[in-house]
């Protein structure tokens, strides 16, 4: 298998990320894989799509950052790969990182992609509905009754007042973003901060503000979803409990919160099962849960992470299981040549 993942920049990959935990397992599998950052796209007078790509030097690593090492140094090869020769096309970009510097590459990347995607390439999630999804109001389109009451707006009077009807309670956030980045939690405390808080917000676009879960204070969980249903080897899913001891609100991994393995409980297995039809539809076929008490938080389908947390506290082989699942896709594209189309196979 011909694997290519798209990051936002091979030099900037770190070794605790989902990304150089699949790309290894494929590597020690014998398969190929190259990682393409976003800028290194180039389509030629031909109509052919091609990348700068990174290859790994060796057949097998210990570990991670081994590999992340290798292709970052000087002794690996970088190649141009045509993207019609790849089987799979993996995209693993974090739009939020580019809003300051980059604000061009997100939008880039996903037309390259799209483009692979009427080729030969199985483009994972789906490129066009992952344009549909580039910020949160995405999720304004799953069921309201997964959703935490919000409002989107640049209005500094329209978000103080959706916090005043809930009595000075609320959660306020960019509506680009990631890894708990520019989060803040309102309380009736928080007093003369509101306002800078707010303009802190609104300064970069849109605002979002979400009723506060007073679950939150726990942490959330972060459910991995594959082909529109959990993730799950041996009995296990891949679910982790990610919270924060410090006494920061947020418990992203990113902003210093913990984690340890968890349950799904009936809650979290219900929001799953009533995402999973946009999901499908979508062709987000590999999707990560935000989920605080009955009410989802988020949806990420750009870079959903934490496989390699739950490997290390299962010891079960969940990267393993997904390029199992992706082997088995060529097969099936094998059977039924191009009769299926790109959503389909991604979620079948």
């Amino acid at each position: 298998m011909r694997l290519g993942f798209v990051v936002n920049d091979v030099a900037t990959e770190q070794d605790n990320y989902t990304t150089i935990r699949l790309a290894r397992t494929a590597v020690g599998r014998g398969h190929q894989v190259s990682l393409i950052g976003l800028g290194d796209f180039t389509y030629d007078p031909s109509g052919t799509v091609r990348a700068k790509a990174y290859v790994p030097c060796g057949p097998d690593y210990t570990d991670d950052a081994a590999l992340l090492a290798d292709i970052q140094s000087t002794d690996c090869e970088t190649v141009q790969v045509s993207v019609d020769d790849l089987d799979v096309l993996m995209l693993r970009s974090d739009p939020a990182v580019e809003m300051a510097e980059r604000p061009w590459a997100p939008s880039s990347g996903l037309l390259f992609a799209q483009l692979a995607g009427l080729r030969r390439a199985l483009v994972l999630n789906d490129p066009s509905h992952l344009t549909d999804a580039s910020n949160k109001t995405y999720f304004q389109h799953f069921p309201e009754e997964v959703r935490p009451v919000t409002c989107i707006s640049r209005d500094p009077e329209e978000i103080k007042k959706f916090i005043t009807d809930r009595d000075g309670y609320g959660v306020v956030k960019p509506l680009q973003g990631s890894g708990g980045q520019g989060v803040f939690v309102i309380t009736p405390d928080s007093g003369g901060n509101l306002n800078q808080m707010i303009d802190a917000v609104i300064r970069d676009g849109y605002a979002i503000a979400q009723e506060y879960l007073p679950k939150a204070k726990d942490g959330d969980l972060r459910l991995l979803m594959l082909n529109g249903r959990p993730l799950e080897v041996d009995g296990t899913y891949a679910c982790i409990r990610r919270y924060n001891d410090s006494g920061d609100a947020r418990s992203n991994i990113s902003a210093g919160g913990k984690y340890e393995m968890a349950v799904p409980d009936a809650d979290a297995l219900r929001l799953a099962d009533l995402v999973a039809p946009k999901l499908i539809r979508d062709g987000m076929y590999f999707v990560g849960l935000d989920i605080v008490g009955d009410k989802l938080m988020e949806v990420n389908v750009d870079t959903p992470g934490g496989i390699n947390m739950v490997e290390e506290l299962t010891g079960l082989d969940f990267s393993g299981h997904i390029i199992d699942d992706l082997e088995r896709k060529l097969r099936l594209r094998e059977h039924y040549g191009r009769t299926l189309t790109n959503v389909e196979l991604a979620m079948l």
